[in-house]
């Protein structure tokens, strides 16, 4: 019983013994915290460091730009063989004008020399294909012409007996042979204005008898041409001078 008795003093003995222990160990532990929280006042300092730090931070975005800046030389690249493919007019351009003034400014070469008789020959050649050329059109429009068959025109005009003009006038010189001058006084309204006009010409007429005299009323009809100025035959004598 003895034995027994000891054994519950001691079990009920180590809680107490172990209470204090746990108290103490609650009490470091705190203790132990609050300098851990002193580090972290001392990180905020290091912290507020940060900033001097950002270049570096800047300094990757920059990076980033210049990775950013390959896919647009890639880019570029792309624009740069697109407008290759569009100026490949001007590229024909510019080589074509670099071969003209290539040739312009070639030393002119001196043209064969000919003689005569082979510029002739020449010209003869060049008349022959040209006369053979026409040829050549002539007949295809004679088979076209001949393709297309007689035609329907208007039937020819029915000759009619024209009305000879008829004048009548004084006659003012009778000294040529068979040929009077006659003076023909002429007043007629004018269409637009309906005043008087009045005019004068002279003719020339063929007298075959030489009957008509100076200061004689006569009339005359147009006739062939009989001289290089007669275009008038006398008809009568209307009057005679007095």
């Amino acid at each position: 019983m003895s034995e027994e008795n000891e054994n519950e003093e001691t079990v009920e003995e180590t809680p107490a013994e172990e209470a204090p222990v746990e108290e103490a160990a609650a009490e470091e532990a705190p203790a132990e915290e609050a300098p851990a929280e002193e580090p972290a006042a001392e990180e905020e300092p290091a912290a507020e460091d940060a900033p001097a730090e950002e270049p570096e931070a800047e300094e990757a975005p920059a990076g980033d730009d210049a990775g950013d800046g390959e896919p647009a030389a890639d880019g570029g690249a792309d624009d740069g063989d697109g407008d290759g493919g569009e100026s490949a007019p001007s590229k024909f351009h510019a080589v074509k004008a670099e071969r003209k003034r290539a040739r312009s400014q070639a030393p002119a070469q001196a043209a064969p020399q000919r003689s005569p008789e082979e510029r002739q020959a020449e010209r003869d050649a060049e008349r022959r294909r040209k006369a053979a050329a026409r040829s050549r059109w002539r007949k295809r429009r004679r088979e076209k012409h001949v393709a297309a068959g007689p035609r329907e025109g208007t039937p020819p005009a029915e000759p009619t007996p024209g009305t000879a003009q008829v004048r009548q006038g004084v006659v003012t010189s009778s000294k040529a042979d068979k040929t009077i001058t006659v003076r023909v006084d002429i007043a007629k309204r004018h269409p637009k204005y309906q005043k008087i006009v009045r005019s004068t010409k002279k003719l020339h007429a063929h007298d075959e008898a030489n009957d008509a005299g100076v200061g004689d009323l006569v009339r005359v009809v147009e006739t062939r041409p009989m001289s290089r100025t007669k275009r008038w035959r006398l008809v009568e004598v209307v009057e005679r001078a007095r």
